[in-house]
C-alpha cells in the first residue's frame, strides 16, 4: 500500500512511517497542510493518514479540498480532539476514518488495512482457549506451555510474547508491533529489551533433537513456524 502521512509532530511521524514500513508499506511524509496537499494531488496515493491540527493548511482545510476537487482517496484522520461533535466534524468534512490520540500504529495500520477492503467485510475467527504449533501447545486459560509433552515455566512478558507470535504463526512479526503488543510502547524505547526476551524465549522453546520455531527475519522482525 503507498500511503502519504501528513504529521507535523517529528517524533510520531518517524514512529509511524517506521511502522507501515516495517510491515511492506510505501510511505511519503508531508509536515504541513500546505506540502501535504500538494503531495495529494500530485502523486497517487492507496490511502493518506491525515492530521486534523497542522501548519500552514488545516487537516479539515486539505480533505474539503481534496474532495471538492474530486479526490476520493480514502482519509485517515489522526486528532487530539476525540469529542464526538469533533469526530462528526471530521467525517463530514470528507474523512473515511478518524483516529483519536494517542493510539497504536497497530490500530492504524488495521483501520488501513479495513479502508482498502471496504465492502468485502471478513468474519472473525471463533476465540480459543488453546494455540498450538506443532509440538508445542499453549493453554491460556491455566497460563501454561509445553512442548513434546514437557511442562516450559515462562514470565510474564515471555508468555505474551509467545502468544502474540502464536496468533500469527508463518508471518514476519516486526519489533514495532511487538513493541506496542507486549510491552505497550508507542515510542521506539531505544533498547535491546525485543532481542533480550526472544534470546531466552528461544533458550526454553528450542528443546535437543527438536527444530527451533523462532526465526529471524533480518531486516523485518521475527517469524514463528517450522523451517527457516
Amino acid at each position: 500500500m503507498k500511503v502519504l502521512l501528513v504529521e507535523d509532530d517529528v517524533h510520531q511521524a518517524q514512529f509511524i512511517t517506521r511502522g507501515l514500513r516495517e510491515a511492506g508499506h510505501q510511505v511519503d511524509q508531508a509536515a504541513d497542510g500546505k506540502e501535504g496537499l500538494f503531495l495529494a494531488t500530485t502523486e497517487n496515493y492507496d490511502a493518506i493518514v491525515l492530521d486534523r491540527m497542522l501548519p500552514k493548511v488545516d487537516g479539515l482545510t486539505v480533505l474539503r479540498t481534496l474532495r471538492v476537487s474530486g479526490n476520493a482517496t480514502p482519509v485517515l484522520i489522526l486528532s487530539a480532539l476525540a469529542e464526538v461533535d469533533e469526530r462528526v466534524a471530521g467525517l463530514q468534512a470528507g474523512g473515511d476514518d478518524y483516529l483519536p490520540k494517542p493510539f497504536a500504529v497497530t490500530e492504524l495500520m488495521a483501520r488501513l488495512e479495513a479502508l482498502q477492503r471496504r465492502g468485502r467485510p471478513a468474519a472473525p475467527g471463533p476465540e480459543t482457549s488453546r494455540l498450538a504449533l506443532a509440538d508445542m501447545e499453549m493453554n491460556l486459560l491455566r497460563r501454561s506451555v509445553s512442548r513434546a509433552g514437557k511442562p516450559i515455566d515462562l514470565k510474564p512478558k515471555e508468555f505474551r510474547l509467545l502468544e502474540y507470535l502464536l496468533r500469527h504463526v508463518d508471518q514476519v512479526v516486526t519489533r514495532t508491533m511487538l513493541l506496542e503488543a507486549v510491552w505497550d510502547y508507542h515510542f521506539d524505547p531505544r533498547t535491546n529489551i525485543i532481542d533480550v526476551h526472544i534470546s531466552n524465549l528461544r533458550a526454553k522453546l528450542d528443546l535437543p533433537g527438536l527444530p527451533p520455531l523462532i526465526h529471524t527475519v533480518r531486516g523485518a522482525g521475527y517469524r514463528l513456524g517450522l523451517g527457516d
